[in-house]
This record gives C-alpha cells, sequence and structure tokens, in this order.
C-alpha cells in the first residue's frame, strides 16, 4: 500500500527500504516563490521544510506537487489527533449547523461552559477544586503574558525566575524569559525587566558537570540558596516559570525528583510555581499533563496548542488565591472562539475514552527502543530522551573533544543534513536544542505502531545519507 493510498483509506502505510529508494526533489514552486517574495524574512519554516501544502488526513500531508510526508511536526504538537480528524470535524460542522455565534469575546455559552467542565475533569482532583480559569488571545505567548500579570498582580513582587534553555512564546514579555539569546539579541533591552535566569537539570549535558542525582541535588540547592539568602542579590520573585519537558530547548525532560523539590521550595518560600504546558500538555508526554508525573500541583498552568482541537486558543487555569486582580486586567477580543472550544472539547472526550495517553506512553516506548538500536550503528546519536511521544535525539560530533561529563559535542552541521535526508524520504520533522543540534518528533498521537515503524526506518536511512555527507 503506498502513502497516496494511505493517506485516502486512512490505513498505516509502509514503505519497504530498497536501495533504488525514490528520493524528493525540491524545487521552487510558484507558491513558495511568491511566499518568499512577499512574505516577511521573519518566516520560519519554509527556510527548512519548503513545500505548499494541499491536503491533510491523519498523520500524512499532501503537497501542492502530489508528494506524501508524514508529519511528525503536526502544528509544532497542536495537531495531537493529527489532521481533520473526525471528532473534530463533527464538532465544527455542528457549531456551524447550531448556527451559534462565532465570536463572543468572553460572554458565556453552552459550548464555552462545556469546555470548561471539560477541562476542569482533566486536571488532577487536587487543582479542579480550586481551580479559576482565564481565556487568553489565541496563542500561548499571551497566555504566558497573562501568567506574568496574574502572579506579580497578586504578590506584589515583579522578579520572575526562568530557566536556561526555555521557550515561552515571542511577545516582549514571553521573550523576555527564554533562555535562547537569538531572538532577543536585535533587540537591545526588553520591555519586561526582573527576569532571572536559573540552570535547568540538562542531564546529557549538567550546567554543573555532574549529572545523575548529584546534579539534581546541587540544582536544588542552587535555586533554596537564591531564595533564602539575604545576601542573593536577587529580589524574592513572584513566579518560578518552567516546562517540565523543554520542546524548543532540546526535548530535554525534567527529573522528576527536580521538580518536586522545586515545588517544595517555592511553596515554603511562597513563589507561585507556573508551569508551561502549551506543547507538552494532553496526553503529549502519556500523562494528561506533564506534571502530573511528578505528582506535583502548580498554582499556574498555561496551555495552547492541542487545547483547541486545531484551532487556536489559549488559557491560564490557576489556583484561587491567586485570583486578585481587576476586571479587564487581562482581555483579548479573540478569547471567545466558540469552533475551538467545541473542537477542543471533542479532542479531550476523545483522549479520555480512547486511553490516548496510554497509547503515546506505549508508542514513545516504541520510537525509543527503535532509535537505540539506531544508535548502536551511529555514535553521532549522542542523546536520545523525551517523554511519550515528545522525543528528541541529541546529535554529536563523535570526533569532537568531549565535556566535563565525557560527551561528544553538539553537531550544529549534522543536524540540518538529517532533516533534509528525512524530507526527501516523506518525513516532516523539525529541529530544537543549541545549535539547533536536536531532531525532535512531535507525531500526532493517534500513530499506530506500524507508522512508528515506518518513522524509525526512514530516520536510519537518513541518518545513513546525512552521515556519509559529513
Amino acid at each position: 500500500m503506498s502513502v497516496a493510498t494511505s493517506l485516502i483509506e486512512d490505513q498505516p502505510a509502509r514503505i519497504v527500504p530498497t536501495p533504488a529508494e525514490t528520493l524528493y526533489q525540491f524545487n521552487e514552486s510558484p507558491l513558495l516563490a511568491r511566499q518568499n517574495q512577499q512574505e516577511s524574512n521573519a518566516r520560519s519554516y519554509p527556510r527548512r521544510i519548503p513545500l505548499a501544502l494541499k491536503r491533510a488526513k491523519g498523520i500524512y500531508i499532501e503537497d501542492v506537487e502530489g508528494r506524501h510526508f508524514i508529519d511528525c511536526l503536526a502544528g509544532a504538537g497542536t495537531l495531537a489527533l493529527g489532521h481533520n480528524h473526525a471528532v473534530v470535524i463533527e464538532a465544527i460542522r455542528q457549531v456551524l449547523s447550531d448556527e451559534l455565534p462565532l465570536h463572543t469575546l468572553d460572554l458565556t455559552t453552552p459550548v464555552k461552559d462545556q469546555f470548561v467542565q471539560d477541562l476542569f475533569g482533566l486536571l488532577p482532583p487536587a487543582l479542579a477544586a480550586e481551580a479559576k480559569i482565564q481565556f487568553c488571545g489565541p496563542t500561548g505567548t499571551d497566555a504566558v503574558e497573562a501568567a506574568l500579570k496574574l502572579v506579580r498582580t497578586a504578590t506584589g513582587r515583579s522578579t520572575v525566575l526562568s530557566f536556561q534553555g526555555g521557550y515561552h512564546g515571542m511577545s516582549q514579555g514571553a521573550l523576555s524569559l527564554m533562555g535562547s539569546l537569538g531572538p532577543k539579541k536585535p533587540l537591545g533591552a526588553l520591555l519586561s525587566s526582573g527576569v532571572q535566569f536559573m540552570p535547568y537539570p540538562y542531564d546529557y549535558r549538567c550546567p554543573f558537570g555532574l549529572g545523575g542525582a548529584q546534579g539534581v541535588q546541587v540544582n536544588l540547592n542552587y535555586l533554596e540558596n537564591l531564595l533564602n539568602d539575604p545576601e542573593a542579590g536577587v529580589q524574592l520573585p513572584a513566579a518560578v516559570i518552567v516546562e517540565v519537558v523543554q520542546g524548543e530547548g532540546g526535548v530535554i525532560p525534567a527529573d522528576l525528583d527536580w521538580l518536586r523539590g522545586v515545588r517544595r521550595i517555592t511553596e515554603k518560600a511562597g513563589v507561585a510555581l507556573i508551569v508551561d504546558e502549551i506543547q507538552s500538555g494532553f496526553a503529549r508526554t502519556g500523562k494528561m499533563f506533564a506534571f502530573e508525573h511528578a505528582g506535583i500541583i502548580p498554582d499556574v498552568v498555561v496551555m495552547s496548542k492541542a487545547i483547541g482541537g486545531s484551532l487556536p486558543l489559549a488559557v491560564v487555569v490557576y489556583r484561587d488565591w491567586l485570583d486578585t486582580w481587576l476586571p479587564g486586567a487581562h482581555a483579548g477580543t479573540f478569547r471567545g472562539n466558540q469552533m475551538a472550544m467545541a473542537a477542543g472539547s471533542a479532542v479531550m472526550r476523545y483522549l479520555v475514552e480512547h486511553k490516548v495517553c496510554e497509547h503515546a506512553t506505549a508508542m514513545g516506548e516504541r520510537l525509543s527502543e527503535h532509535l537505540r538500536i539506531l544508535q548502536r550503528d551511529f555514535p553521532h546519536m549522542g542523546d536520545i530522551r523525551g517523554r511519550g511521544l515528545m522525543l528528541g535525539v541529541e546529535l554529536v560530533d563523535p570526533s569532537g573533544a568531549p565535556d566535563a561529563q565525557g560527551h561528544a559535542p553538539i553537531s550544529a552541521a549534522l543536524a540540518p543534513l538529517v532533516q533534509r535526508e528525512c524530507l526527501k524520504r516523506g518525513l516532516i520533522l523539525e529541529l530544537g536544542g543549541r545549535h539547533g543540534g536536536v531532531v525532535r518528533f512531535l507525531p500526532p498521537l493517534v500513530i499506530t505502531a506500524a507508522e512508528i515503524d515506518q518513522v524509525a526506518g526512514i530516520f536510519g536511512r537518513a541518518m545513513t545519507a546525512a552521515t556519509a555527507s559529513l
């Protein structure tokens, strides 16, 4: 069965590797040429994934040239159920056929009320019992901005602790929390001040050169000292913001004991803990929310991407002790997207009814095992990590000088070669991490075992081709 047939019939496709494997060639089409001419220089994905898309179904995409691709980017994690899933399409159609208002600001509707009940039903009971929700402009970065206002208003403090490697959005306030210097360097001073960066527990490249349990303990000691030492030079912060699994930072999962320690330290100090679940939420890591792996209860949870069932939506959920801001303290015209709420409810129900958390765990383990087998043949695959179906492979230069932990340096040259070779073979992947050296896997959560095997096969052949060209 060809990939083209599987796109139509929604069945797992199978590509059989042969010495004469057909490779896609990419020449600039009229659509891409006009995009290049007319769109901003700030555009990003088309530079690495030069496709003009025509249609999509499940995990598959077809471009205007009639080529077919497996989508392991999935809207940067937005498409939890893949493209045009039946439950999402039906929810959208129902809103339209019932002539429901499409734009309601923050006025309530039965659709909105159902969405809130469905979302609160997914939260850990201890959080749901005291949860409040704020609908934001339909992007994760706006939800982060709202969370910053919330904690600063409630605590009367302005400093926020963020982490090296973190990514929380591209607006001025959210950008000030970002670890990556690239997008910030041209701007000079950012509008939001008072951000202090902390070392993240990046086990493979521990900032303390230790790794393991020792690295985790030193990291926690550093944080606790910062919050309690009157000579530390940092004002007591309003909040600590953290990704449980750093996405853009290189798919780095935080140690669970570290997360529990951060929660204990912040709670004792009276500092709000903000968990950014924009990419890791809604079954992506094998739990409905990534923080559940550690059994902690944050004070604030920021959500977007998959929450709208593939349509734009973003919210902040927080504990009621923080709800001290005044009416209108955070607003946005497009916070009442009824189709997104209906689609989001449909996706949330599907995740529960079809046990997608368990499926994501199993498929993540299957893909990880494939990658570990490939690692035996490719010393360039330095670290394989992640949780559930949020996985990354850090590519290294095995001939380079090792770091303090004995690991070879990141290969900034190899990762884009691998990405390109995957694309030639019909697989869309994205990069991330330091120097763009991490290949990231974010497939739709409905991916099957056969499709996981296919993804791994393509990746292995792409590694062969890319390493041979170095």
